[in-house]
């Protein structure tokens, strides 16, 4: 798994699972967000399946 995820994609990935991951425990307090481990798990790990299926890459480093 090589990196393709920017600093700043990661960042973003990484708050928005966090805001996503907040709704289980207050607020709506629904099991959806759940969902926000994805975003969270990308962000941290720096590697996005979907940006290798499509070819795109936001991180500066070269392969």
């Amino acid at each position: 798994m090589t990196r393709n995820e920017g600093t700043l994609d990661r960042s973003a990935r990484i708050l928005l699972g966090l805001i996503l991951l907040s709704l289980v425990f207050v607020g709506p307090q629904t099991m959806w967000g759940l969902v926000g481990i994805v975003p969270l798990a990308t962000g941290l790990l720096g590697y996005c399946p979907l940006y290798s299926v499509l070819g795109i890459s936001t991180c500066p480093m070269k392969s």
